[in-house]
């Protein structure tokens, strides 16, 4: 059940008392009861980080576009054992979707994403429309750096700009201590550090491993446009992946032969259409000659409506 109701103190940490937020309190027999502040305005949120760093909390934030899945529950989880206060954002960014993407139907379930995020013991939600972000400006962009060039910045020309965009956006309002980001969007993750090294942000750069389905799938939240059959060969794309690092910790170091191994495994599958596999630099995401200590197999594929990203390093680290 879910209900309003007034803010209130907890944890030594001030809670807002206007109307502008709301405090969600969430009730199961299988979660703790947890009370959540939900802002929808950059000023609320902005007011519910700053006391809550005026009280001594360091503050973790949770970026995210909703529709949440174990993968998303896990960086709560991180953030929560981390910081003292821990926040989430849910905005699906019309500036990261190019023409022809699935902005409108992107899937959304607030009501679920609350409860979630109280469940996890998140302290605030900021969940702000398209015009509470961008109505006000003036058109001003954040530009990517050289992480943002190839792979899926090349596909989609422009969607790390707007990722960039929003992300130094939600850390002007919320001023986070550390931020928490998938290994899944490893490029994403890239770029993210970068910018935030760049523009001197005082933000820790978090990048958690990727949470996978029982068959090894990659959480995604686009998972939910596959058919039965489009999941099930979905799957390759791990299984690419993981014998392409088998051969790598067997001695082979051609980076060719590894490509054309998980080329030709990919292609067995006749509803995946391979966009790219590459193995790069993990920090400039740039394509290596040959393998090195830090490498990192990726992958893009269209699965029917879903477009798929997956990756795996190739030295030891999962």
């Amino acid at each position: 059940m879910v209900y309003f109701r007034p803010p209130a103190p907890k944890s030594g940490i001030p809670r807002g008392t206007g109307t502008e937020v709301g405090v969600l309190s969430v009730q199961a027999d299988n979660i703790r009861s947890q009370s959540l502040v939900v802002a929808c305005h950059i000023n609320d949120a902005r007011r519910q980080a700053e006391m809550a760093r005026a009280a001594g909390a360091t503050i973790g934030l949770v970026p995210t576009m909703g529709f949440f899945h174990e993968g998303h529950l896990s960086l709560m989880r991180a953030a929560r054992e981390e910081c003292g206060y821990t926040a989430v954002s849910i905005f699906v960014n019309p500036a990261q979707f190019v023409d022809g993407e699935d902005l409108v139907s992107y899937p959304r379930d607030m009501e679920r994403d609350l409860e979630l995020a109280a469940a996890e013991g998140m302290d605030l939600v900021f969940a702000p429309s398209a015009d509470a972000m961008y109505g006000g400006g003036q058109g001003t962009m954040v530009e990517p750096g050289r992480a943002a060039t190839g792979l899926c910045g090349r596909s989609r020309p422009g969607h790390f700009r707007g990722v960039v965009t929003v992300v130094a956006k939600l850390f002007n309002i919320i001023r986070p201590d550390a931020a928490y980001f998938g290994q899944k969007d490893a490029q994403q993750a890239a770029v993210v550090r970068a910018m935030a090294e760049d523009l001197d942000y005082h933000t820790r750069i978090r990048v958690m491993p990727t949470v996978r389905e029982p068959d090894g799938l990659a959480m995604s939240s686009r998972n939910s446009y596959l058919s039965t059959d489009q999941r099930r060969q979905a799957t390759v794309l791990y299984r690419a992946l993981t014998r392409a690092r088998r051969a790598a910790l067997a001695g082979e170091s051609s980076v060719s032969v590894l490509l054309e191994s998980m080329e030709q495994d990919i292609g067995e599958q006749p509803a995946v259409e391979l966009e790219y596999a590459r193995i790069v630099d993990p920090e400039t995401m740039q394509p290596l000659a040959e393998l090195g200590k830090r490498s990192l197999a990726v992958v893009a594929a269209r699965v029917g409506r879903a477009r798929l990203t997956d990756n795996i390093f190739m030295e030891g680290r999962r």
